[in-house]
C-alpha cells in the first residue's frame, strides 16, 4: 500500500495531483487546508493538502516507486497523526464542550426573547385596534406564545409535527404559571435530549468475538462509515479485527474496502453465502470484532432481502450487533418505510450520514422517535478515519431549536 500527500491552491488540483501520479484508482484519505503563519501569512498563499493511497498491487509502476521501508514509514506516520488528533479532541472536548453549549443557548434564548417580544407588540397592537369588539379572543399569555414560537423552531427544523406536539404536550407539567423563556426553552431541550435517548456503540467484551453488521439501502456510505469506524478500533483502542464483504455486486465497492483492510493491516474476506459466513464465524474466533459490509437492498424488494436475513441468522444475537445506515437527507416518509422494511429482518440501531449536507436535522429526532431504535454514529463527510463520531444530543437538540455551530 502507497500513501503520499499532495498540496495544491484548491482540492481538485490535488486530486489531479495524485490521480497523475499514483493513477485512478488512487483512494482519498484526508483532506486539510493549511494556513501560512506569521509574518509570511502576508505573500504565502493557502493550500490544500490531501492524503491519498493506493494498493501497490494494481499498479506495478507506482510500486516501482517507493519500497517497504518507506510504505512502512508512511503508514506508521498516519496511524500517529490520527492518535494525536484524537487525544487532542478528547482533551479539548471535555473542557470546552460546557462552556460552548452555555453560549449557544443563552443566544437562542436572546433570539427567541426579541422575537417574542416583536410577537407581543404586534398581538398588543391588534388586541387594542379590536378592543371594541368584546367578542374577540382571549389574549395569550407570554408562556403560550413563548411554546408557539418554539413549536415552530422544530417545525422549521424538519421534526414533524405530531412529534412537536407531543413533546410541548409532556413539559406542560412541568412548567409552572408564566414561566420565563429560559424555562421554557430548557425544558424543551431537556425532553428532546431524553427523547434522542442513550447512544448504542460497539462494545468489546474480553474473550469473545463480536460481529457488527452493516445495512440499508445503496448508496448511504455503509463501505466508508465502516472504514471509519474499523479504523477507530484498530488504531486507537488497538483492538484485533477483521472485515468481511458480502456486497459483491458492486466491485468498486470490494476494492474500496480492501483497499482500507490493507493501510490497516487486517484481513479481509469475501462471501458470497450464508454457508461461507458460517465458516467465517469460526475462522475469525479469536477476534475482538469482525465488521460485516452487506449488499446494498431497496426497501420496494423484498425477495432480495433473504440473503441477508440468512447472513445474520448465521450469528446468534447475543454475539451481533446490526446497524441500519441511513442519510440525513433522505425524506422522512422514505425513512419510514425503509425503517419498516428492515425491522422485519432484525433490531437494529441507527446510523445517519451526510450531516453535513443538511442544514435540517428534524428527521434524527422523527426517526428515533418512530422506530424507538436506539442512535449510536454520525459522519459528516468523506475522510477517513476522520468525519465521525458518536451522536451528540446536545448539538442536535440546540439546532432543532434554532442554533447554529
Amino acid at each position: 500500500m502507497i500513501i503520499k500527500k499532495y498540496q495544491a491552491s484548491n482540492e481538485n488540483d490535488a486530486i489531479m495531483k495524485a490521480m497523475d501520479d499514483l493513477g485512478k484508482d488512487a483512494i482519498v484519505m484526508n483532506v486539510k487546508t493549511i494556513r501560512p503563519r506569521g509574518i509570511s501569512r502576508l505573500w504565502k498563499k493557502t493550500l490544500v493538502e490531501l492524503t491519498a493511497a493506493v494498493d501497490d498491487n494494481q499498479t506495478e509502476s507506482v510500486k516501482e516507486e517507493i519500497d517497504t521501508k518507506r510504505l512502512e514509514e508512511a503508514v506508521k506516520r498516519a496511524k500517529e497523526e490520527v492518535a494525536e488528533r484524537a487525544k487532542e479532541q478528547e482533551e479539548n472536548q471535555q473542557a470546552e464542550a460546557e462552556n460552548v453549549l452555555e453560549q449557544k443557548m443563552n443566544n437562542i434564548q436572546s433570539l427567541l426573547e426579541k422575537q417574542l417580544e416583536s410577537k407581543m407588540e404586534y398581538e398588543q397592537r391588534s388586541d387594542a385596534a379590536s378592543s371594541d369588539d368584546k367578542t374577540g379572543k382571549q389574549k395569550k399569555s407570554k408562556e403560550e406564545a413563548c411554546i408557539e414560537l418554539i413549536r415552530q423552531k422544530m417545525i422549521d427544523n424538519e421534526v414533524d409535527g405530531k412529534y412537536a406536539d407531543q413533546i410541548i404536550h409532556e413539559i406542560g407539567p412541568v412548567l409552572k404559571k408564566d414561566a420565563t423563556v429560559d424555562k421554557v426553552l430548557a425544558s424543551v431541550y431537556q425532553k428532546i435530549i431524553l427523547k434522542l435517548g442513550k447512544p448504542d456503540y460497539i462494545d468489546m467484551e474480553e474473550g469473545a468475538t463480536r460481529f457488527v453488521f452493516f445495512i440499508g439501502p445503496t448508496g448511504v456510505g455503509k463501505t466508508t462509515t465502516i472504514a471509519k469506524i474499523a479504523s477507530e478500533f484498530k488504531l486507537n483502542r488497538k483492538a484485533k479485527i477483521a472485515m468481511v464483504t458480502s456486497d459483491t455486486y458492486r466491485i468498486a465497492a470490494v476494492e474500496q474496502l480492501r483497499t482500507y483492510a490493507n493501510i490497516l493491516g487486517i484481513p479481509l474476506k469475501v462471501i458470497y453465502s450464508a454457508e461461507e459466513m458460517r465458516d467465517l464465524v469460526k475462522e475469525f474466533a479469536g477476534f475482538d470484532i469482525v465488521f460485516v459490509d452487506t449488499a446494498g437492498r431497496s426497501h420496494k424488494n423484498k425477495e432480495q432481502w433473504e440473503d441477508i436475513r440468512e447472513l445474520l441468522e448465521v450469528v446468534p444475537e447475543e454475539k451481533r450487533q446490526v446497524y441500519l445506515v441511513l442519510t440525513a437527507t433522505t425524506k422522512y416518509r422514505d425513512l419510514c418505510r425503509i425503517a419498516d422494511a428492515y425491522q422485519e429482518l432484525t433490531k437494529y440501531s441507527l446510523i445517519f450520514t451526510k450531516l453535513d449536507e443538511t442544514a435540517c436535522l428534524g428527521n434524527v429526532l422523527n426517526l428515533k422517535m418512530y422506530t424507538d431504535a436506539p442512535l449510536s454514529y454520525t459522519t459528516w463527510g468523506q475522510n477517513v478515519p476522520d468525519d465521525i463520531g458518536g451522536i451528540n444530543a446536545q448539538s442536535i437538540a440546540k439546532k432543532l431549536l434554532g442554533g447554529n455551530d
